[in-house]
């Protein structure tokens, strides 16, 4: 196994190991989205896309705001309804205006999105096992535990700096 500084040809020390720790950690997340893009690319749905329309899978019949969307995405988007957008060019989705508050659009994955999903999963589901299955159940709770616990530092920050999603409208569930 190499080292990041094997890996990135770095001949200085990193100047902390939660600097190297950082590096590391960002090495792997492209590296696994890279793999994902890999498995995806012949669907012709980017990681992003994806994301929105397991959540939104997740969510049928129902579907959901906007900004409960972007609240479950995996990476932060920062113009969700242009992703939209693009996913609505593709039939993937559909979307209608709330009765009650007309600033509210409901979104619902299609059924040409469940069926594009229903086609993915096989290989989806399957590549964590690829990429991780190397490891063993205890090292993937440590791993588990250890980025949650990276993660806790980030979100202590958001709330004091003020929640973003606490600043975000809340949504009703839609009447049919």
């Amino acid at each position: 196994m190499t080292s990041l500084k094997q890996e990135i040809a770095q001949r200085q020390p990193f100047s902390s190991m939660e600097e190297e720790a950082l590096l590391n950690l960002m090495r792997t997340a492209d590296s696994m989205q890279r793999a994902f893009h890999r498995k995806a690319r012949h669907w012709n749905v980017t990681s992003t896309q994806y994301n929105v329309l397991r959540i939104l899978r997740g969510a049928h019949p129902e579907g959901l705001a906007c900004a409960a969307i972007g609240a479950r995405m995996i990476t932060a988007e920062p113009d969700i309804t242009r992703l939209l957008s693009r996913l609505k060019a593709l039939k993937l989705i559909k979307q209608r205006r709330d009765r009650h508050d007309r600033r509210v659009v409901w979104t619902q994955i299609s059924d040409a999105g469940l069926e594009l999903l229903a086609a993915m999963d096989p290989e989806i589901q399957q590549l964590p096992i690829d990429l991780l299955g190397h490891m063993s159940r205890a090292d993937l709770a440590e791993f588990i535990r250890l980025l949650e616990l990276a993660r806790k530092a980030d979100a202590e920050a958001v709330s004091c700096d003020g929640d973003e999603k606490a600043q975000q409208p809340v949504a009703t569930a839609p009447e049919n």
